[in-house]
């Protein structure tokens, strides 16, 4: 079995309403996000789990609905790491069935990872 990751990036400002009062993340903020897509498979006949171009969709969904956006705009659920994760996963997942695992990042030492 094979793993392979793809990064990718976008910039977008959220607010964490559900925190406690005085929480910094409580007000608007903005994060240089990175979303790592991890697949997992056997090799095809080119000697790949799957061509990284073939990826392209992913970056096209992040550029088009969350980069320079507001994500408590543009989602319907608490724009967390953890669910950022969740959501993108499911995304790919419908797309490509090597997908074992979606990770996202607000800051350079921070994830937050979603596998089945």
């Amino acid at each position: 079995m094979y793993n392979i990751v793809k990064q990718f990036s976008f910039s977008a400002s959220h607010e964490l309403s559900r925190m406690q009062d005085g929480h910094p993340c409580r007000n608007v903020h903005g994060h240089n996000y990175v979303v790592e897509i991890e697949l997992c498979g056997d090799l095809n006949e080119q000697g790949m789990v799957l061509d990284y171009h073939e990826l392209k969709p992913l970056k096209e969904y992040l550029d088009r609905t969350f980069d320079h956006h507001h994500l408590n705009d543009v989602v319907d659920f608490h724009p967390t790491a953890e669910n950022l994760a969740r959501h993108l996963f499911d995304w790919c997942k419908q797309r490509w069935e090597q997908v074992a695992a979606v990770r996202v990042s607000e800051t350079p030492k921070t994830w937050a990872e979603y596998r089945e």
